[in-house]
């Protein structure tokens, strides 16, 4: 006879939702069928209230499988899936839950052949897909040493650079010349080769059966306009839609959500209009702005109860926010006590007292107690934070960077660096193949040869300096240059002429600005996505080199603080350090001390977006952001003086979003 056993099965226990939630939360997750806007403020509990609003359809008997939650980051769905199903065990399976592309992913591996693939399809990462490209590129043959009519050289964009520009538009809707002239006006001369590369890469990825991370967005939604019967199941399907973090989507999100919910509406968007801070990206703040029009009849939600900070922060925060006219007005409300600590307004005479300024405070707050992980530093652009990170690394402050490598560890730094190295060290062979393999068509095999040429030309004796680096690298019995290499060859012996006159090398802002200007930025726009910011890094390089009039003292700064002098300031992983990021890494993240940095116009706000009203208003959301971060204290600093190559000491204007606080709203520190 079978042996008889019995499973325990977890208790079906109704939610207590009023115990759970606040009254704005409940009446959100409570909501009726139909569409629905939830504004959620910073630090309101928006995860909460989807995580409740996923349970309570599942309560109320609709069934895992009719649900779909979309959301932007693989984290953010499991952490609300998870949730889900500590409050309901066993009874999530079935439930559509994942980003925009993994439901894209799921959608096309189940129809592969309608959407004109085949099944075992593949997915190109963002390294497959540059390389594609630059097969496509060198395929075509494009001349991408210079353009006919420009005065100096121009280089046609790198793989990885071009599918920015090709995403861009698709995620945007936008003419491939509009995004040409808008953001990338350098390659406008291209336009047609670049229309060419994009119609012979998607034919290449038709035949390779691999689609890219964009056509996870792209191809679905063709898919679902062009198959009524799929759309009707889908539709049929996903009885209610929950979207997060609304305001980042972009034209192809919300089309795709659109034509899931054409029949029945039931659509929840969940997001904060004040946080929709990535336009850069192609994110559409009109998708949540007009979210009432393209679903009339919405029932708009407002979560303003913020369990994160103390009334004092919330106070500047939604002062901050108020100057904004294309909102939807709230406004935070504390549900912690008062603190009687105001947020500080710390003007300094430099970027140096600045940093000095934060490094001692944090020091004062580590004294007192605080975790180095309880504190963050926050700014607009990466390169803020050069002046800082040096000081907190003499400091001996351990600190980790979440929007990116340590300033001087940067390949860009390095790079320029590398030609300021070899005029003044001609022996140093790592600084010349560095330099070398910044050239087309030169790689280390070319490098290494062109090293022994120049190498055995190097004068004997003591100092090594040749009185000419162009005879150097000119000589009468000319070197075997690859061919793609010798016009920017002939360049760079021009460029080591002019930095280093008669083998003496210039003072190392001049050098640094002449590298940049007559080399470097037609290579930086050429290969990097990101090469604004990366310009931006060098002009900083440049400004602070202006304290320097021996480019060995400058070159051996550089090399302590890229070698052992920052050790002592790198943590090891999950270990106590002070947070430096720039806002926009930032957003999701909270800390007891916030310090937001380079609150001056021009730096924050950046000098390109004052005379836009658009682009301020996503600035000042940007602000919002930083300052919502924090918990218990809050520090806004600028400088009085900046540096500026060529004009010395400018005098800096405070941010004017500073201006649109009530004085009485924060306490001004005066720093001797």
């Amino acid at each position: 006879m079978a042996r008889q056993y019995s499973l325990h099965r977890h208790p079906q226990v109704r939610i207590d939702y009023a115990a759970e939630l606040n009254p704005q939360q409940l009446a959100a997750v409570q909501a009726p069928p139909g569409p629905a806007l939830v504004i959620a403020g910073a630090g309101s509990g928006k995860t909460r209230t989807l995580t409740y609003r996923v349970a309570y359809l599942l309560e109320n008997g609709i069934a895992p499988s009719n649900i779909l939650l979309l959301t932007f980051t693989n984290k953010a769905s499991r952490e609300m899936l998870e949730r889900v199903e500590s409050l309901l065990p066993d009874r999530t399976a079935g439930l559509w839950g994942g980003t925009f592309h993994s439901i894209g992913n799921r959608i096309l591996r189940r129809h592969a052949e309608a959407a004109g693939y085949r099944q075992g399809f593949s997915i190109l990462d963002r390294e497959d897909q540059a390389d594609m490209l630059n097969a496509v590129i060198a395929a075509h043959g494009i001349d991408t040493k210079k353009s006919k009519d420009a005065p100096k050289e121009k280089r046609f964009p790198k793989g990885e650079v071009v599918a920015d520009i090709l995403s861009f538009a698709l995620n945007t809707g936008l003419p491939l010349e509009e995004v040409l002239v808008q953001k990338y006006p350098h390659f406008l001369e291209y336009q047609e080769q670049l229309e060419a590369v994009e119609r012979d890469y998607a034919k290449r990825k038709k035949a390779a059966n691999a689609l890219d991370f964009d056509d996870l967005l792209v191809q679905p939604l063709r898919l679902l306009e062009s198959n009524e019967e799929i759309a009707r199941a889908f539709r049929k399907q996903f009885q209610f839609i929950l979207v997060d973090e609304y305001q980042d989507t972009n034209r192809l999100q919300a089309d795709f959500i659109d034509i899931l919910a054409r029949d029945h509406k039931n659509v929840m968007v969940v997001g904060d209009d004040a946080q929709s801070i990535y336009s850069w990206r192609g994110a559409n703040f009109q998708n949540i702005l007009e979210f009432p029009k393209r679903y009339p009849g919405a029932t708009v939600y407002k979560i303003e109860t913020n369990y994160r900070s103390i009334p004092e922060v919330l106070e500047v925060a939604n002062a901050a926010i108020s100057a904004n006219v294309r909102q939807f007005e709230k406004h935070l409300q504390p549900a912690r006590a008062a603190s009687g600590v105001k947020p500080a307004l710390v003007a300094l005479e430099n970027a140096n007292d600045q940093a000095r300024f934060v490094t001692q405070r944090i020091e004062e707050l580590r004294e007192s107690g605080a975790d180095l992980r309880q504190i963050a530093v926050l700014y607009r652009a990466h390169y803020h934070s050069m002046e800082l990170q040096m000081e907190m690394t003499r400091a001996g402050i351990p600190f980790s960077i979440t929007s990116g490598l340590r300033f001087f560890e940067q390949a860009h730094v390095k790079d320029v660096a590398a030609f300021l190295k070899f005029v003044v060290n001609p022996r140093d062979e790592v600084a010349f193949k560095r330099m070398a393999r910044l050239l087309q068509g030169v790689g280390e095999r070319s490098a290494a040869q062109l090293w022994a040429a120049v190498e055995k030309a190097l004068p004997a004796g003591e100092s090594h300096a040749p009185a000419s680096f162009y005879q150097l690298l000119m000589p009468e019995k000319p070197l075997k240059i690859p061919a793609k290499a010798q016009k920017e060859w002939k360049q760079l012996a021009h460029t080591l002429d002019e930095i280093a006159p008669g083998g003496v090398p210039r003072p190392p802002a001049e050098m640094l600005g002449g590298v940049i200007e007559a080399m470097y930025q037609d290579y930086l726009i050429a290969k990097f996505p990101n090469a604004e910011a990366r310009n931006e890094d060098l002009n900083t390089l440049a400004n602070y080199a202006r304290q320097y009039r021996e480019p060995a003292e400058f070159l051996d700064h550089l090399a302590l603080m890229t070698g052992l002098d920052t050790e002592e300031a790198r943590p090891e992983a999950d270990a106590e350090a002070v947070t430096l990021s720039s806002v926009h890494q930032a957003k999701g993240l909270e800390w007891r001390f916030v310090f937001v940095i380079w609150m001056a116009d021009g730096m924050f706000p950046t000098a390109r977006s004052l005379e836009d009203e658009e682009a301020i208003e996503e600035e000042r959301r940007l602000f919002y952001v930083a300052i919502t971060r924090a918990e218990d204290e809050l520090y806004l600093t600028y400088p009085l003086l900046r540096l500026n190559a060529g004009y010395g000491e400018m005098v800096q204007r405070p941010s004017r979003f500073l201006a649109e606080i009530p004085k009485s709203r924060l306490e001004e520190w005066q720093v001797m």
